[in-house]
Order: structure tokens, then sequence, then C-alpha cells
């Protein structure tokens, strides 16, 4: 909670949660005069119930999930929830967007929006945190970065090492906007190139993107990382978004936009 410093002004509020949704840690990092706020753990409760509902609605690895369901033929697309055309939709004009880099088509001829649904999902439940006043806030959901912060004062946010996953490469100050990472150290090779329908392997360890949007950077750090060498030519194609590619030596590069 807030409280008095010693010079009598305000001491700034900060607060932390974290749980476990759609099988990777989700965490909330607040701080301001509304951090300790019963407002602003309703809002952190709500963030983590929408995760939950998006996960059961569409985890290719729950058996109950429409995804499931649709990919076994037992639910039909004008039965699907609106939800759930509404986010097919989304990965229609992503592909559009990305010239086919990005597609929720796997190779196996399945549906699966894993990878624009993490951002989208994690980008929608944030809209609950705006709501607090008086707030600036992080959310990282497995490393996909939102953040918020009314006071104009940002959060530094890590960029993983995938040699090593426990240390931090470099970082990016971010005050509005998102922090994105495709890559391969936390699954392995499971990106893979819809020109070509095989894994992307050997060209790069990850990519992260900086932007506006989280669902947009996300889709991004995908489609960049499986497009080859041109990554940087892909993203200055795009306004406002900029990345940061991690070789397999360790070196890194980035567009001539990327924040300093």
């Amino acid at each position: 909670m807030s409280q008095a410093g010693r010079d009598g002004g305000p001491v700034v509020s900060r607060r932390s949660w974290v749980e476990q949704v759609m099988g990777l840690p989700v965490s909330v990092l607040a701080r301001g005069a509304s951090a300790g706020s019963a407002a602003a753990d309703a809002a952190v409760r709500a963030v983590y119930a929408e995760l939950r509902e998006v996960d059961r609605v569409f985890s290719p690895y729950r058996d109950d999930s429409e995804v499931s369901r649709l990919g076994r033929g037992e639910l039909g697309w004008a039965d699907a929830t609106p939800l759930v055309r509404e986010v097919a939709g989304r990965c229609l004009r992503a592909a559009e967007l990305t010239g086919g880099l990005f597609d929720a088509t796997r190779p196996d001829g399945n549906w699966d929006p894993s990878g624009l649904v993490k951002g989208w999902a994690t980008e929608r439940a944030a809209r609950l945190l705006t709501a607090v006043g008086e707030l600036d806030w992080c959310l990282n959901a497995g490393g996909d970065v939102v953040v918020n912060c009314p006071s104009g004062e940002p959060f530094v946010v890590g960029i993983q090492d995938p040699l090593d996953p426990a240390a931090v490469k470099t970082s990016v100050a971010v005050s509005a906007g998102a922090v994105a990472t495709s890559g391969t150290t936390a699954r392995g090779a499971h990106l893979y190139d819809p020109r070509t329908g095989r894994a992307v392997t050997g060209r790069r360890l990850s990519i992260t993107v900086v932007g506006p949007s989280l669902e947009l950077a996300d889709v991004l750090a995908t489609a960049a990382f499986v497009s080859g060498d041109d990554w940087t030519d892909f993203l200055d194609r795009i306004a406002a978004y900029e990345g940061l590619c991690i070789a397999p030596d360790g070196t890194w590069r980035t567009t001539a936009g990327w924040p300093r």
C-alpha cells in the first residue's frame, strides 16, 4: 500500500501476481497509488479468469476445446462460438498481412491458432487493468509482454538469452506497447514455414518484436522467424514495429529503429 516517505511524500506502491495459465507463467507487475487496492486485485483476478476461459476454448491440448473438436470434425464452423470465428478472421488477416508467412493451418491440415491466440488473449485481457486508475502495469504471458504506464515511467523488459534461458541477453524500456518473442528455446523446433511445411531450424534462435499491439507483435515475431535472411526487410514494411534477432552464435542484429 502507499505510505508516507521520509520527506512526507508518497511512496509508490508496487505489487505483483503470478499464476500458471495456458501452460505457462502469467505475471502482473503493478505500481502506483492504486497498486495495493482492492480494485487492482479484482482486475488481476479477472485477467486470470479471462485467460483461463480462452484456454478452455482454444487450447489444442485439451480434448474438449473448440479447436480440438473442430479438428476432429465434431464441431462445424457454423456451430463454433462467435469468439472462435472472430479469431479465425484475425488469423486470415494475419496471413494476408504477412504474405503467408503466418498461417494458422498446420502442415497436417489442422487449424491451430495458437500463434495468434496468446498475444491476442493477453492484450484483450489487459483492458481490465487499464480500467484501474493511477496504475502502471506490466502483463507478461510466458515472455509476451504488454505494458501501460500512465505515469510515463517505463518498465524495463528483459529479453531472454536463448543460449542461457536463465539469463537476460538485453532489455528494452517500454511505457506503452508490447514485446513479443518467437523462437525455439522453450519448445524446440515447433515453428513451420508455411511455404514448405517444414520446421524452421538453424537460421536463428529467436526474434523479438516491439510495437503498439501485442497481438500483431506476436504474429510478426513468428512471421519474421520463418521468413529467412530478409527478416529485417519484412519488418521494415510494417510501420511502428521493430525487431531484434539472436543468432545461434549469440550475436544479435536489429532493425534500424530498434529502441536503444
